[in-house]
């Protein structure tokens, strides 16, 4: 039987370390959606090395109709924030490049931008990003490369969804967060819409 008390403890142990051998003062850079996923991650990066170490990079393309899960994981954990809208940074892109994008070039785009957001923000601030992918969305392959599959360390990279959500349970996340329906953030469509089935099949 799982035992998330136990593995939340090893997932921050194992964190302790990883930032313990980068050396004194290291943050921890995680991208922060609102979804279980970097709610988690920013959860156990809290536990493992204090509210001041841990910086969450919210970023919104244009208006984001979930951006209140994001704030609300934020305010609840008390971690650093920084707010960059990746907007004019994906249209101007776009604008420049002599063709059209394919489909689902043009929905991966963002996730790639976020990730050199991220590693801005790491560079500038001494820190490590995170990789908030899970064993589910690994196995799997639902991740963009260089994008959201990339970082420095990977603390839910043998966690499935449904572990993932009973540690965010154990790090007394709210529910709505815990429980928030996976959407991609790019294409609109959540993530068992686009896989075609469901993590639990």
């Amino acid at each position: 039987m799982f035992d998330a008390e136990k593995v939340k403890n090893e997932c921050v142990a194992w964190i302790r370390d990883f930032f313990r051998e980068n050396g004194e003062g290291c943050n921890a850079i995680v991208g922060i959606s609102g979804g279980k996923d970097s709610s988690t991650v920013a959860a156990l990066c809290k536990e493992a090395l204090g509210d001041d170490r841990v910086i969450g990079v919210l970023m919104p393309c244009g208006v984001q109709s979930d951006l209140d899960m994001a704030e609300l994981l934020v305010s609840h954990l008390g971690i650093r924030r920084c707010v960059v809208n990746i907007k004019d940074a994906v249209d101007g892109l776009k604008k420049n490049l002599p063709f059209d994008l394919s489909r689902q070039s043009a929905i991966n785009l963002p996730a790639r931008i976020r990730m050199a957001t991220l590693y801005a923000v790491a560079q500038s601030h001494n820190g490590r990003v995170a990789n908030t992918c899970n064993l589910s969305e690994d196995w799997v392959g639902y991740a963009t490369r260089y994008g959201d599959g990339a970082g420095d360390f990977s603390p839910l990279s043998r966690l499935t969804v449904a572990e993932v959500k009973e540690i965010g349970r154990a790090l007394g996340l709210p529910e709505t967060l815990v429980e928030k329906v996976p959407i991609d953030g790019l294409s609109g469509k959540t993530d068992e819409e686009n896989l075609g089935f469901t993590y639990a099949e």
